[in-house]
């Protein structure tokens, strides 16, 4: 494992130390690669994934020209915040994984707070 990797694999797992999700209050993950971001809402008491979306599908295609930027990162955000309460979810652990909470992981969760999620 190279050296950036393995840093990387260290940050995820001493955040995920400390957050883990249950049923009344399931985890909020987030994945961002170059070219695009990635959220799910995961039980871990029963390592199932509740909704998931990304910057990729194409509802989402027609509003965002490029996934990697904080102006997608929050459309992102509000959107998965309204299908969120529509499952009835509105309490959330917020799970950054490795990345710092800045960017397009602040622009994410910050409009997913501004939609109504809480975190």
């Amino acid at each position: 494992m190279k050296k950036k990797q393995l840093l990387h694999y260290k940050r995820h797992r001493r955040v995920r130390q400390k957050v883990s999700g249950t049923s009344e209050r399931p985890r909020l993950s987030i994945y961002r690669s170059l070219k695009g971001l990635y959220a799910q809402i995961i039980d871990d008491t029963k390592s199932h994934t509740l909704l998931s979306v990304s910057t990729q599908q194409k509802d989402l295609r027609k509003l965002i020209n490029f996934g990697g930027n904080t102006k997608a990162a929050s459309i992102l955000g509000e959107y998965f915040a309204k299908k969120a309460i529509e499952k009835g979810i509105k309490k959330v652990v917020f799970d950054r994984g490795c990345y710092q909470y800045h960017g397009r992981v602040k622009a994410f969760a910050e409009a997913a707070r501004k939609a109504g999620l809480e975190f």
